[in-house]
């Protein structure tokens, strides 16, 4: 008898939760499907001016294909080029939300809506760093539109639908569940929910819905080895659209804080090399003219909170940065020779700041004599005159030259090359070798297991933490 209760207990379970997979989707679909729209591009393509290509240039042939290519309207005439994509209605007054790979080149951009009308819009901003564009059409009656949802309350497993215009086919619905949260792909304010609800293209631009028919999403990218869902689609997470499209509504264009200073990663070992408790916050590499710099920020620092919230990362810092306000001071905590200290910084705009240039530490020239040391699988060797031209570096240049890398060692396995220059060691400036080995010496009586090394290449700064050898 036991068996069988167990057996009964089971099938109600099973059923029960057959019933809630089965459950439909119709009403919800029915209630916010008038908001989806087709966008349909146009773009004007320069035709070709000869047949290249197709024989050599100054070929008896040439003038054949020429004469052929025009017959058949493939000469110099430009031609018209259409894409489509889908997008979504924000508000009854016409803005629509769609992506920026959808309408980017675009000379004309048109909207279909559910119902079966069409109107032209134009293009209010966009913003590639997000791929998000919001456009605005005008309509003699209100249009029918749907709101942000709170995309951090999404939590893995939680029904999602996509609408949208997949492979040009017209108005479609997917079903699925969220399969994970904050995927970052190749942006830097990325912030993807990853879903298994079918996109395919001309999703682009679409909305990925939660079950009270909020948007939660933008349906931005798949990934595929041919091109079609195979149930690995992401979505911009929209309380990051919701802030790009609020400044593209208010300015036509974004408008993001901007600190001033290249960071890093803290690992395990940087962790160590600096004698921190754990291995986060943002590392700063380098402070060029900026903000920061403003404000006595300094290579080296450990950025461990931003206005008032813990930075647990490169990646975080970026994203708090970017929806500050531009102009606004804050108080940022960076952790300096074990110490913490507080700035006040006065944020400025990332789309205006001008390429952050390494600064120069100018002063007295000191020639070393040519000599070489091997420390820690490093060839290492003081800048001179003929080196910094070897390595067209400028005659400000200071540190030391990586002339060799044991192809066994930590140093090779960590990227350090020949033509690397060490500039810092143990967060202070090493010009002779004898400073190196002195910074060692340092790190070794303060009981620690490996040093940072400040290493550039090409100007571009970073730190490395490599293992002191217990007989150096």
């Amino acid at each position: 008898m036991f068996w069988l209760t167990s057996l009964s207990m089971i099938l109600i379970v099973a059923q029960s939760l057959m019933g809630h997979a089965q459950e439909s989707f119709a009403n919800l679909a029915e209630k916010i499907s008038p908001s989806v729209v087709n966008i349909t591009t146009s773009t004007t393509v320069a035709g070709r001016t000869g047949p290249q290509g197709i024989v050599p240039e100054g070929s008896p042939f040439e003038d054949f294909f020429r004469e052929f290519q025009d017959r058949n309207g493939q000469g110099d005439r430009p031609r018209r080029s259409s894409a489509l994509g889908s997008g979504f209605v924000i508000s009854e007054d016409g803005f629509i939300v769609t992506n920026n790979h959808v309408i980017e080149g675009a000379d004309e951009v048109l909207i279909e809506f559910f119902e079966g009308f069409e109107l032209p819009a134009t293009i209010i901003g966009t913003d590639p760093n997000t791929d998000i564009a919001l456009l605005k059409v005008e309509s003699e009656t209100p249009l029918k539109f749907v709101n942000f949802g709170d995309s951090d309350t999404a939590r893995v497993g939680d029904w999602v639908m996509a609408m949208g215009n997949p492979l040009g086919q017209g108005f479609s619905v997917s079903a699925g569940i969220v399969s994970a949260r904050n995927r970052a792909l190749s942006g830097t304010y990325d912030d993807y929910i990853q879903t298994d609800a079918a996109i395919n293209r001309g999703n682009s631009g679409g909305p990925l819905f939660n079950m009270n028919g909020d948007v939660i999403g933008v349906n931005t990218a798949i990934l595929s080895p041919n091109g079609g869902s195979i149930g690995i689609g992401f979505s911009m997470a929209s309380n990051v659209v919701t802030r790009v499209v609020d400044q593209l509504k208010e300015f036509g264009e974004t408008r993001r804080g901007w600190l001033g200073v290249r960071i890093q990663d803290v690992t395990d070992d940087v962790a160590e090399a600096l004698g921190l408790a754990s291995a986060k916050g943002a590392l700063v590499s380098d402070v060029p003219e900026g903000p920061a710099m403003e404000a006595g920020m300094q290579a080296g620092d450990v950025i461990v909170s931003f206005d008032g919230r813990e930075v647990e990362d490169t990646r975080g810092l970026v994203r708090q940065v970017g929806n500050t306000e531009v102009g606004k001071a804050v108080r940022v905590v960076v952790n300096r020779d074990g110490a913490t200290q507080t700035l006040l910084v006065t944020l400025g705009r990332r789309e205006e700041a001008e390429s952050a240039v390494p600064a120069s530490q100018p002063g007295p020239e000191e020639e070393e004599a040519p000599m070489s040391m091997d420390l820690m699988g490093l060839t290492l060797s003081p800048l001179t005159a003929e080196i910094r031209e070897q390595l067209e570096l400028p005659e400000t240049a200071k540190g030391l030259a990586v002339m060799d890398v044991d192809e066994t060692s930590e140093a090779f396995e960590k990227g350090l090359r020949a033509g690397d220059v060490i500039t810092e060691a143990g967060q202070a400036q090493v010009v002779a070798l004898t400073d190196l080995e002195e910074r060692i010496a340092e790190a070794q009586e303060a009981g620690r297991k490996s040093i940072l090394l400040l290493v550039r290449r090409a100007g571009d700064p970073r730190f490395v933490a490599l293992t002191i050898a217990e007989d150096q």
